[in-house]
C-alpha cells in the first residue's frame, strides 16, 4: 500500500541525503523505528500535536534542512492550517507533507478522519505543489522527486489504488485514451480505474493527474485542440469542483463546459467501507458513466 511504500522509500532516502529529516505526530511513528534508531537528530516524533509538527517542520527548514511531514490528512492539512499558512508559506521555506487516509479512507474512525477539503484548503495558498499519486509506484515516483526539490510539496496518499502503475512525469497529465468528439475527463490519482470502467465503450479522452498542482493546463487544451465544443470533466476523490477554477483558468480564451465530481460537499454521516463511500458519492464505475454520459449528451 502507499503508506507501507512511503515509509520503505523515506527510510532509504534518509541514508541517501543527510538534508532530510522526518517529523511525526505518532501516526507512524513504528514504521520509523529503525530510522530513528539509525538517525535519532533526524526522525523526530512531536506526539499528538499537530500544530507543533508543523511548526517544527518549519524550523527544520529554517535551519536548512528538507523536512518531510507526515500524518492524516485531517491532522496535517485541516488542524493545523494556520500553521501550515504561517510557518511555512509566510516564512518562504520549503518542506513535504506527506498525508495517509484522505477523504473517506477509514470510514470508521469518522469524521475526524475526513479531509475532503484538503486540496481545496492549500488552493487559497500560493506556490504549493499538490501530487495524488494512484499507485504505491507513483507514490515513490513523486516522493523521491519531492524530497529531492525545492519549494512546498503536498503527497496525498491514499489506500483506494489502481491496479497498475501509470508511466507518470512529475507535473505533467498522462493520456491514457484518446477519443475524438466525446468529453476529455481528468482522472485524479485512485480514481483512474474506476473512470476508464466506467467510459468502457465511451468516445472519450481520458487524461490521468497524479499532480494537480500546478495544474497542466497546456496537456489539456492540446487534448481538446481540434474539438468544436471543449466539454471537460474532472474526477477527483477530494471535494467536487476543486479543480474547476484552474480548467476555468487554461480555457478562459474558448467557450467550455465543466462538469465536476468528486466528494460531496453534504457530510456522509455513515460508516460502512470505503467501497460503501465511493458508491455514495457517486464516484464508482456505475454512477460515473451514468454521470458523465448523461451530462455530454452520449446517451
Amino acid at each position: 500500500m502507499m503508506r507501507e511504500r512511503f515509509i520503505s522509500t523515506t527510510t532509504a532516502l534518509l541514508d541517501e541525503d543527510p538534508r532530510l529529516a522526518v517529523v511525526l505526530a505518532d501516526i507512524s511513528a513504528s514504521g520509523f523505528d529503525a530510522a530513528a534508531a539509525a538517525h535519532p537528530d533526524r526522525v523526530v516524533n512531536v506526539g499528538i500535536r499537530e500544530q507543533l509538527l508543523i511548526g517544527a517542520t518549519g524550523g527544520l527548514a529554517l535551519a536548512g534542512m528538507r523536512p518531510i511531514a507526515h500524518t492524516f490528512a485531517s491532522f496535517l492539512v485541516e488542524r493545523p492550517f494556520e500553521q501550515v499558512k504561517l510557518d511555512l508559506g509566510h516564512q518562504g521555506v520549503g518542506a513535504v507533507l506527506v498525508s495517509a487516509l484522505g477523504s473517506y479512507d477509514w470510514p470508521a474512525g469518522g469524521r475526524t478522519h475526513m479531509s475532503p477539503a484538503d486540496v481545496a484548503l492549500l488552493d487559497t495558498l500560493p506556490g504549493w505543489t499538490v501530487h495524488v499519486p494512484g499507485h504505491a509506484d507513483e507514490a515513490e515516483r513523486l516522493l523521491r522527486d519531492a524530497a529531492g526539490g525545492e519549494g512546498l510539496v503536498y503527497v496525498r496518499l491514499s489506500l483506494q489504488s489502481n491496479a497498475v502503475a501509470r508511466p507518470i512525469t512529475p507535473g505533467r497529465f498522462l493520456t491514457v485514451r484518446e477519443g475524438r468528439r466525446g468529453p476529455v475527463v481528468v482522472a485524479v490519482g485512485p480514481v483512474l480505474d474506476e473512470v476508464l470502467a466506467a467510459l468502457d465503450g465511451v468516445d472519450a479522452t481520458v487524461l490521468y493527474a497524479s499532480t494537480v498542482r500546478p495544474f497542466d493546463s497546456a496537456a489539456l487544451r492540446a487534448a481538446l485542440a481540434d474539438r468544436a465544443a471543449a466539454d471537460v470533466v474532472v474526477v477527483e476523490p477530494y471535494l467536487a469542483g476543486t479543480s474547476t477554477p484552474f480548467v476555468a483558468e487554461a480555457l478562459a480564451d474558448r467557450p467550455h463546459r465543466i462538469l465536476g465530481l468528486g466528494v460531496a460537499r453534504e457530510e456522509l454521516r455513515h460508516y460502512g467501507t470505503m467501497a460503501d463511500h465511493i458508491a455514495a458519492h457517486g464516484l464508482d464505475a456505475h454512477s460515473l458513466r451514468a454521470r458523465i454520459t448523461t451530462w455530454a449528451g452520449l446517451r
